[in-house]
């Protein structure tokens, strides 16, 4: 780090108080006088000469050089002082990445083998995801939960421990145990619009068939598309009348298409890390960086130094009087 001065101006005002005691009138001050019958016949006896009825009062070359100095260091504080670091660099946020995942009873399934180990669905895409979000540093990150109805569980925020954090909290069954993707979709637009940041990406989770009355898929991707989201679509499992399950690839393919996204299908742990790879390809992480320069600032030493001074001058100046009087 290295000392600098901010505003190296203030200096030329070092004269000012000279200017001042040069162009301004001395102050006067009147003293009571005391009134005698035939003043001037005994002045004129005395041999005295009366004095002016004003005086101006006089200042040591002591109490002159301590106010210049404490006029020195008021301008070195205001002057701004302070040490300032070499210029470094730091990430800005610039994209929204909002995640809807399905928690609704069918993510329970254990059919899927994690590390060797026979888990369920929610388990194993919760494990994976939280290594696809530690890496998305650049984003500000947010989790909608959704089942029969659609809940915020975490805010958009740069803080991507406390997001793997929320994830650990949340289970199956939280948000009902039907699948509204459509109401997903609808709450998440809410989300966006409340943020200010124009990216705005959304991953939207589920291994079901929409069941919401309230809001179509479909109309909710329109919505989506006209506030500039970009949905991807994340299916996990077989599709609809593959072994039974109740995937609707279709209504994802579409949702995708109508918001320039992309659909993914994933059936097992490998397949899962893969979706997160493309998505890091076709999402890259984008950094913006802000330069700036750590400064601490040292206005407040020659600011103490003036008033301590003061205080002193004051002091002693009313010591002396005190002195003189007795």
């Amino acid at each position: 780090m290295h000392f600098e001065i901010a505003y190296k101006w203030i200096f030329l005002l070092l004269p000012l108080p000279l200017l001042v005691y040069w162009l301004l009138p001395a102050w006067r001050k009147k003293r009571a006088a005391l009134l005698v019958p035939f003043f001037d016949r005994a002045a004129k006896a005395s041999g005295q000469r009366p004095a002016q009825s004003a005086w101006i009062t006089g200042r040591s070359w002591i109490n002159w050089t301590t106010l210049f100095l404490c006029w020195i260091l008021l301008l070195g504080a205001a002057a701004s002082p302070r040490y300032v670091g070499q210029p470094g660099k730091r990430v800005k946020t610039v994209r929204s990445f909002l995640i809807a995942a399905d928690i609704s009873f069918s993510m329970a399934q254990t059919d899927w083998v994690l590390h060797g180990k026979r888990t369920s669905r929610w388990d194993a895409v919760k494990t994976i995801m939280k290594d696809f979000v530690q890496h998305r540093q650049s984003d500000q990150i947010g989790l909608v939960m959704f089942g029969t109805h659609a809940y915020l569980q975490a805010p958009l925020t740069t803080d991507l421990g406390a997001i793997n954090w929320l994830l650990d909290q949340t289970e199956v069954g939280m948000a009902g145990q039907m699948t509204s993707i459509g109401e997903a979709i609808g709450f998440s637009i809410k989300i966006f619009r409340e943020d200010t940041i124009k990216q705005k990406i959304m991953l939207l989770l589920t291994d079901g068939l929409d069941a919401g009355q309230q809001l179509q898929p479909l109309d909710a991707a329109q919505q989506a598309r006209k506030d500039s989201i970009i949905i991807y679509t994340l299916g996990i499992g077989k599709a609809k009348g593959s072994g039974g399950y109740d995937l609707d690839e279709k209504t994802l393919q579409q949702i995708a298409h109508i918001t320039g996204g992309q659909y993914f299908n994933a059936m097992n742990e490998g397949q899962l890390k893969e979706v997160y790879k493309a998505l890091d390809r076709l999402q890259p992480i984008q950094f913006e960086e802000e330069t700036y320069k750590p400064v601490k600032l040292l206005y407040m030493y020659p600011l103490a130094w003036a008033l301590a001074l003061g205080l002193v001058f004051h002091l002693l100046n009313g010591l002396v009087q005190v002195i003189r009087w007795n």
